[in-house]
């Protein structure tokens, strides 16, 4: 089975500019069988295709999150199905506390281009630098193929998850339409919602992740001037985290009481 295991949707993400239901097909003509949707800090693409009822046939669409830490960059999460908990949509948890939240309702998480730009990546953040071995082994795979990342970035990802015998999954990371499936996971058995995802990955069998190289992300195109939008999201991403203080927090006390 053929998934892009990192897809970005104008319902669910600022920056997407693809609708969901032209995302979907668009996966279809290019041979896919199925799509992660890993909008950020967001379920809101997932709810709109739940409300549906001209669901795509034959093609099979996991609810994901691509979540904004406070400390280590963004990372990938797929909760068991039917559980999408409103904290995952307030960004700055920090990573060892996220790491634990996912695995109390029994879901798996990996880091996102995970060397790829500084800040947004775990091991090009000083936190996952300096604490490296102590979270590698809470994560359940990594993300070792992403379309926007160039081969360095990818390569070490790869050469990293190889060294920690974890998972290595793919995905194009789109925005726009022309990035849409350049980067894929193929699995050996068809799966149809997340639980059965959760339980493959866990299982250990086997996971092949591949693609090619989008060339108009935002870095090539602006060049030495990219290191300014960088440290531009540092700053947006800490403003954001902060405005998200008190929704987080209610949300964790109403987990405890629960």
């Amino acid at each position: 089975m053929k998934l892009d295991m990192h897809c970005h949707t104008k319902e669910g993400s600022p920056d997407g500019k693809i609708p969901l239901l032209e995302h979907i097909e668009l996966l279809q003509k290019k041979g896919y069988q199925g799509m992660l949707i890993t909008d950020h800090n967001s379920y809101k693409a997932y709810r709109y295709y739940k409300t549906l009822t001209n669901k795509p046939s034959n093609f099979t669409v996991l609810c994901g999150i691509e979540y904004d830490t406070l400390d280590a960059g963004h990372i990938l999460i797929i909760m068991p199905s039917g559980i999408r908990p409103r904290l995952l949509e307030h960004r700055g948890l920090p990573i060892f506390l996220l790491i634990e939240i996912v695995h109390l309702y029994g879901g798996i998480l990996g880091p996102a281009h995970p060397c790829g730009e500084k800040f947004l990546s775990i091991f090009h953040t000083r936190f996952g630098k300096t604490f490296l071995e102590k979270l590698v082994k809470h994560f359940d795979f990594m993300e070792t193929y992403n379309a926007c990342e160039d081969d360095i970035s990818n390569d070490l990802s790869a050469a990293l998850a190889r060294k920690y015998r974890l998972p290595g999954i793919g995905g194009s990371d789109s925005h726009r339409r022309n990035c849409v499936g350049l980067g894929y996971t193929i699995i050996q058995q068809h799966i149809q919602n997340e639980n059965d995802f959760i339980q493959y990955i866990t299982s250990g069998l086997p996971v092949k992740a591949g693609g090619k190289h989008y060339h108009h992300t935002t870095k090539q195109k602006l060049g030495k001037a990219n290191h300014v939008l960088v440290y531009s999201f540092w700053f947006y991403n800490k403003f954001l985290a902060l405005f998200h203080t008190k929704a987080r927090n209610l949300e964790l006390q109403r987990q405890k009481d629960e």
